[in-house]
């Protein structure tokens, strides 16, 4: 029998799939089954029903996020990866395929770091954040490549011997303009930290300033990698190319993800 509480019927696979449904849950049937798969007790499923009916997004739900084919683990308060940064990781992967030393910037749950890390095999990886529920959680998702999680605002957190070795520097900034954030869904509006969302008047305030540090940290031919909208994108590579990297925009309009790849030449 349901509980009192409870929006639905833990007993009824249908009955859960309704009411994911009704709350306007597109793919309801493919929820109704990852959430059935991590529950352990019928009653587990329906309390986990009612949150996601509530409006927690599924992966806080679940505990995890699927990303480049890796489950990364996230919280409350911590940044979901999205599946379009995973072209962030294909593009850093193409660029440098034998890379030693990545770096993870504005590491959110440190997805970009474990998985380059899965890719490339044995590398030194470090992975920064300002928010210290992130940096808890990138150390659950990064531990398994040995991974080192700094606290602090940018280059700041990190040790001054990364300093001009760096093969790899992804830095999934926050760019959603100031005035924009508050039409965001509400998924990301209400759930996720104001921190990794905002970037400023423009959107590219943080962008900028890990463009202009970027040269100091990264190795001959290293390169940083960093996701924009379309819009931002031309502000974007003028940021990279002014901070004397040589620099190019990747697409991929499937997942509406660009992009830009700023090398260290000299």
């Amino acid at each position: 029998m349901p509980s009192s509480r409870s929006l639905y019927d833990p007993s009824s696979r249908s009955s859960l799939v309704s009411a994911l449904r009704a709350a306007g849950c597109v793919f309801a049937e493919d929820e109704a089954e990852l959430i059935l798969a991590a529950a352990r007790t019928p009653q587990e499923a329906a309390a986990m029903a009612d949150r996601r009916v509530a409006g927690l997004p599924l992966e806080l739900v679940l505990g995890w996020a699927e990303f480049a084919g890796l489950r990364i683990t996230v919280a409350p308060g911590v940044f979901v990866p999205r599946r379009r940064t995973e072209f962030l990781v294909r593009q850093a992967l193409a660029e440098v395929p034998d890379a030693r030393l990545v770096v993870d910037l504005c590491c959110g749950s440190g997805a970009l770091g474990a998985a380059l890390a899965a890719a490339l095999g044995p590398v030194e990886l470090h992975a920064a954040d300002i928010d210290p529920a992130a940096v808890a959680c990138a150390r659950t998702n990064t531990a398994a490549a040995g991974g080192r999680v700094h606290e602090g605002d940018l280059f700041e957190a990190l040790p001054a011997e990364l300093r001009g070795r760096i093969d790899i520097l992804a830095a999934n900034v926050p760019y959603v303009p100031t005035g924009e954030v508050g039409l965001l869904p509400a998924e990301a509006r209400d759930h996720e930290p104001l921190v990794a969302l905002d970037g400023g008047t423009d959107g590219l305030d943080v962008l900028r300033r890990v463009a202009t540090e970027a040269p100091q940290w990264l190795a001959p031919g290293g390169r940083l990698l960093v996701e924009t909208s379309e819009h931002q994108a031309p502000a974007a590579i003028e940021a990279f190319t002014a901070a004397g990297l040589t620099t190019r925009l990747a697409v991929d309009e499937d997942l509406y993800a660009r992009v830009v790849i700023g090398t260290r030449t000299g």
